[in-house]
This record gives structure tokens, C-alpha cells and sequence, in this order.
């Protein structure tokens, strides 16, 4: 009991060491997207760089499970004050996309390095070819802006001015790049005392044993849930909007197999790499944290008192072949991993629904829009770079409550940034900004509404990026009979002559006095909707979550000129619906497109692909897709691949190809 107590207290001990650090950081940095969205991580590392500790209550979530080993060994003769830094994603496999600039520092006891303190700021912009240099659109990493590989930015507690100057000279607001590290560097500073108190109150080796007591703790933790799943092999596909001249998808596949207390994710039958930046730089480590962010929801899910760390990885064994999109060779551009992994968690949530589906919810809006504008402030002549504001969706309905509305659980940790903050140092002006009704998908449990916003824009040639933007072509899906959800959108100038839609495109050129409106999608219901109370229904209407028409039509509920409910008419109408019988309800245009691209035409696709060397792979995708029309089934896409050897007599013909291919 003793030594359970002691481990306790450790634990709480880390905890506060690192939500010190995250709040050293969030209040000395200089962008309100760091110092408002909280779009930053900290935390502390033993000995070998494996993460123990981070904040509950500050910056995102993405990282519990989170080494540094790699990157740690690129570099050699660590020496107190010394800081090390990356941005590189193919440099260690720490930094995901190069505006995440990850630092660590090592904490000596004795001339040794006992742990490390470490975390990520995402820079505002870390230069190429687009402002906040992320966009679908990219196509290599290199015009995704400056990188640096694992050195070291401090040297014994002075920087390294040159590595800062070349940064400077690269980026467009470096005033606020190097406002933001330094603060990071603040927050190291402060995790190294809290673990030099931990080392004093513990003692090295009670600390040292502690910290791995802990991972063995959270390890523990993870395998009695597994044990607590029926084994299984449980299969499930989700797509992210992609931007390719044929408007392809990007399909993530995974097969989760279930024995005993462990687990494997295989990602075999996911896209190849692609062409644009949804690409996700998993360096094929069979723990990434990135691929194992829907993992964590999950176990946090099922055991709210979990121990956050890297033990928790250990049950699992992710497969992510290479080549792939979930494991790109460079120079694959990698920027809009977020959007890619945003679809990850929802396949996850997906399989895991099948394996426990009382305990898990619908999919929420897995989609969180991060406006950029790039503008001139005539107030004070000077060029504005600046995060707007994350436009974040609906939760997924819960199996006891509805979803929530406009912050869509797993996206939930970017912080709503003010409006009368942003107009003060942005700009710009709000015309709208809140819940878009009739966005959450019916059912017993209704899921969460989409948040909608609009600004208008006062100078010319206004260049706006609004990456991760998804889900305007297939819905979040409901579960046990509750419906998907409402589609993503974004526009200029809305209901107006000029009006444009803009599809999945996520940069836009403004000119003085044009609106941009963005909306995005809203969370799943759970459960039959014609099973919700009636009375819940009437008030969603008073509240203008949901209209009179989608109260008749979805939930079959009729009210009465007060808003009342009219008892029979309801009762008829509910008892002439029908049910949906499927576990998933995914929506028209997912069910339309799965007509044509069945599963075996899929499975039939992957094998063509992965016999193919990596560059070929996306182009071959494409050129088939082109001929799919009037087509469908495996049979089709044999049919396409055939005509399009044809066409390009240069494609690897390897005897595994045209095995592949029969």
C-alpha cells in the first residue's frame, strides 16, 4: 500500500510539474495561437526520451505516448543548459509537420541525465509557399517552409544567434516565432526545477524506479480493458476529402485485431502516399503516438483514471505499410497531417464500436478548421499574419447524453479564441459566429452541431488559409440507428451574385469588403431518433438546434402552433417510420460511392499498388480512377488498371503486377 501511495504521489507530482510548464508557456507567448488556441504540448521524458507526464488541463492532447529517443541520439555532448530542437517530420519522427517545432532539454543529477523536459509550439508560419505555410494544394515537403533537422538552438543557456537569423530570415512573422520558442524554452526551464524538486523528495533512484513504475502502471491499465473486449478481427473504412484533379477520396483502412490483453492496428488496404500534404509521417514506428491518438481517446474513454504515458502504447502494434499514406517516404509533403489524422481517429472510433458498441459514441465532426489571414493593417501599415480561430465541429452522440455541441470531443483541446481578440489585432470584422441548426445527426442521442463562422475583409489581395478543412463530401456517421451528420461547407460572399462554393479547396484571395463563411460539420447520432423523448425534441426547436420541418421529418415529432407537442399526430407518425437496421449510418453519398467502390474493388486496388514501386503508386490510383466511370466492383477496377497499362506502356509490369492485376 505504501509504495502504491508513494507511487501516487510521484505521479500527481509530474502531473503538476508539467501543467507549470504549459502554463509558463501559454502566458508568455507571443501568438494568440499558442498563447489563446493553446495549440501547443509539453511534458516530461526519463531517461530514454519516452514520455511520463503532461498537463490535463492545457494545449492539446496528441501526445502522451510521445518519444523523443530518436532525436535525442541525433545529437551528441548534451551538456546542462543545452537545449535541442526539430521541425524536420523526417528527422527523428517527432515533429509531424514543420510548423511544430519540437525542443527538449535534458535534466542532469550528478553529471548525469536522469530526464528530459520537452513540447512542441506550432509556429504561426514557418515560411513557403503559402501563408502559415500549410495547405492541401502542397506537393513536397520542401515548399512547406524552412527546416531544421534534431542540433542545438541553446547552448549552455545562450542561443545559437545564427540559428535564430536563418529562421528570421525565413519565416513571415518572426517576431512571433521566436517569441513563441523562447517562451518554450521558459516552460523547460520550468519542468527542469519541478523535476530537480521530484529528485529531492524522491530521491534518483526513487524517482528513477517511480517513473517506471509509472509506464508499468499505465501499461497495466491498458491491457484490462483490452481483456475486457471480446477478441475479435473488426474492420472499418472512413475517407478524408482530397484535392486531386479527379476529386479522389483518401481512404483509411484498418483492421483491428483483438487477443487476449493486446492489440494490432493494421493499416493495410490505406491509400497509397498522395500528391498533396495529407500525408502522415509515421516514420513506420510500430507505436507512433500520431497513429495511436484515437487509441488514447478510446482507453480514456473506457477508464477515465488512466495513467497518460507512453506505457500505455505498449499493448498495441500498429501497421502502416510503407509508401502509404500513413507512412510517406520523403519528400512526401506532410502539412496537413492534421486533417489525415483527424480521419484516423474516426476509423479507430469506428472499429472500436464494433468491439464494445455500448460503451462507444457515433463519429464526431473530425474536422477542425484553422483559419490563417494574411492582411495589411491600414491602423498601423504594418503586414498581419494570425490565426483566426479553430471552427471545430460537433461530438458524436454519447450512450447517455447528446453530443457536444460546436466542439467535437476529440478536436475539443484547440481553445475557442475570442472574438474581440482576434478583431483587435486582426483586421478584420466577425458578421457571424455560432451553432449552424439542423447540423447533428438525428437519434436518441442527438449528435453535436457545427460551428459556423463568417468575417469580412477590408484590404485587398486578403490571402486566406483554412487548413483541415474535410467532411464536405462524406458525413461524420450515426450508430445503432442514429443518422449521419451535416456536411462541412465554406464560401465567399454567400447568398449574394458573387457568391462562390468552395469545395474541399482550403486557400482563398479575398478583396476589400468580401465575406467568408465557413461551417463545419456536425457530430453523429446515436440511437434511434424516433426513440427520443418527445419533449427533448420540442426543445432542441425552442432552442434552434433543430427546425419544425427536421422535428417532423427525423425525429417524427409534430408541435403545435405554441411550440407544444401534438401527442396523437406524433404517435402516428412515429409508429408509420421504419428503423435503420445497419450498426452504421453513413449517408447518401458515402452509400452511392461504396456502390461503385465496393471493398473488393479496394482490396483489388491495393493489391495493384503495393506491387508497384512508391512513385508510381499515386499516379496509377489516379489514372485508374479516371476510368472508372460506368464501372464498378474489383471486375472494374481490373478493367480500368488494364486500360491504363495501355495508355502508359511504361509501368512496372513485375510478375507480382500483373498477378495483382488478373
Amino acid at each position: 500500500m505504501t509504495e502504491k501511495m508513494t507511487l501516487q504521489v510521484l505521479a500527481n507530482h509530474a502531473r503538476a510539474a508539467a501543467e507549470n510548464m504549459a502554463y509558463t508557456l501559454q502566458r508568455t507567448a507571443h501568438s494568440a495561437f499558442v498563447k489563446e488556441t493553446q495549440d501547443f504540448t509539453v511534458m516530461i521524458m526519463d531517461r530514454a526520451g519516452d514520455t511520463f507526464a503532461v498537463p490535463m488541463s492545457l494545449g492539446a492532447t496528441w501526445y502522451p505516448g510521445l518519444t523523443y529517443g530518436r532525436a535525442i541520439d541525433m545529437i551528441d555532448g548534451y551538456r546542462p543548459g543545452d537545449v535541442a530542437f526539430t521541425n524536420d517530420p523526417y528527422s527523428g519522427h517527432v515533429a509531424t509537420h514543420a510548423p511544430d517545432t519540437h525542443l527538449w532539454k535534458p535534466v542532469f543529477h550528478e553529471d548525469e541525465i536522469v530526464a528530459w523536459t520537452g513540447g512542441h509550439i506550432h509556429n504561426t508560419d514557418m515560411g513557403g509557399a503559402v501563408p502559415a505555410s500549410l495547405s492541401r494544394s502542397l506537393t513536397e515537403i520542401h515548399q512547406e517552409g524552412v527546416r531544421f533537422p534534431p542540433m542545438k538552438l541553446v547552448n549552455e543557456g545562450v542561443f545559437d544567434a545564427q540559428i535564430l537569423r536563418i529562421m528570421e530570415t525565413n519565416v513571415r512573422k518572426p517576431g512571433l516565432n521566436v517569441g513563441d520558442i523562447k517562451a518554450l524554452v521558459g516552460a523547460l526551464n520550468t519542468g527542469e526545477r519541478k523535476v530537480h524538486g521530484m529528485l529531492a523528495r524522491f530521491g534518483r533512484h526513487g524517482f528513477v524506479s517511480g517513473v517506471a513504475a509509472l509506464k508499468d502502471q499505465a501499461e497495466a491499465q491498458a491491457r484490462e480493458i483490452l481483456r475486457a473486449i471480446p477478441d475479435g478481427d473488426y474492420s472499418f473504412a472512413d475517407y478524408a476529402d482530397e484535392d486531386s484533379d479527379f476529386a479522389n477520396p483518401c481512404r483509411l483502412n484498418l483492421t483491428l485485431r483483438i487477443r487476449g490483453d493486446s492489440a494490432e492496428l493494421d493499416f493495410t488496404g490505406s491509400d497509397p502516399q498522395l500528391g498533396s500534404s495529407l500525408n502522415v509521417p509515421s516514420g513506420g514506428d510500430p507505436r507512433h503516438t500520431i497513429l495511436m491518438v484515437g487509441v488514447y481517446y478510446v482507453l480514456y474513454t473506457l477508464n477515465p483514471r488512466l495513467l497518460l504515458n507512453t506505457g500505455l502504447t505498449r499493448p498495441f502494434t500498429c501497421i502502416a505499410p510503407e509508401g502509404s499514406v500513413l507512412n510517406p517516404v520523403a519528400p512526401a509533403a506532410v502539412g496537413m497531417r492534421s486533417l489525415t489524422c483527424a480521419r484516423l481517429r474516426s476509423v479507430i472510433f469506428g472499429a472500436f464500436s464494433q468491439a464494445v458498441p455500448d460503451r462507444m459514441p457515433a463519429a464526431p465532426a473530425g474536422n477542425n478548421c484553422i483559419v490563417n489571414v494574411m492582411t495589411h493593417d491600414e491602423r498601423t501599415g504594418q503586414k498581419i499574419i494570425a490565426a483566426v480561430n479553430p471552427v471545430v465541429g460537433g461530438g458524436g452522440g454519447m450512450p447517455d447524453r447528446d453530443g457536444t455541441n460546436g466542439s467535437g470531443a476529440d478536436a475539443a483541446y484547440l481553445r475557442n479564441t475570442p472574438i474581440e481578440i482576434t478583431e483587435t489585432e486582426v483586421p478584420i470584422e466577425f458578421v457571424k459566429y455560432g451553432l449552424a441548426r439542423d447540423t447533428g445527426g438525428a437519434g436518441r442521442w442527438r449528435g453535436g452541431l457545427a460551428t459556423e463562422m463568417a468575417f469580412r475583409v477590408f484590404t485587398p489581395d486578403t490571402r486566406i488559409t483554412a487548413r483541415n478543412r474535410d467532411r464536405s463530401r462524406f458525413r461524420p456517421w450515426g450508430v445503432l440507428g442514429g443518422r449521419a451528420a451535416g456536411l462541412a461547407e465554406m464560401a465567399v460572399n454567400p447568398d449574394t451574385p458573387e457568391a462562390r462554393r468552395m469545395g474541399s479547396a482550403d486557400t482563398a484571395i479575398l478583396q476589400p469588403g468580401d465575406v467568408l463563411s465557413l461551417r463545419s460539420a456536425g457530430g453523429g447520432g446515436r440511437g434511434d431518433p424516433m426513440e427520443r423523448e418527445a419533449w427533448r425534441v420540442a426543445l432542441d426547436v425552442r432552442r434552434g438546434h433543430v427546425s419544425d420541418e427536421a422535428a417532423r421529418s427525423e425525429y417524427g415529432v409534430v408541435l403545435l402552433d405554441d411550440g407544444e407537442v401534438d401527442e396523437a399526430a406524433t404517435a402516428a407518425l412515429r409508429s408509420a417510420s421504419g428503423a435503420h437496421e445497419n450498426h452504421f449510418h453513413f449517408g447518401p453519398e458515402r452509400e452511392a460511392y461504396e456502390a461503385q467502390w465496393t471493398a473488393p474493388a479496394y482490396a483489388r486496388l491495393t493489391d495493384i499498388l503495393a506491387a508497384l514501386p512508391v512513385h508510381w503508386r499515386f499516379f496509377v490510383k489516379t489514372e485508374v480512377f479516371r476510368r472508372m466511370d460506368g464501372r464498378a466492383g474489383a471486375e472494374g477496377v481490373s478493367a480500368a488498371f488494364d486500360e491504363t497499362c495501355v495508355r502508359f506502356p511504361d509501368i512496372p509490369q513485375s510478375q507480382a503486377t500483373a498477378e495483382a492485376a488478373e
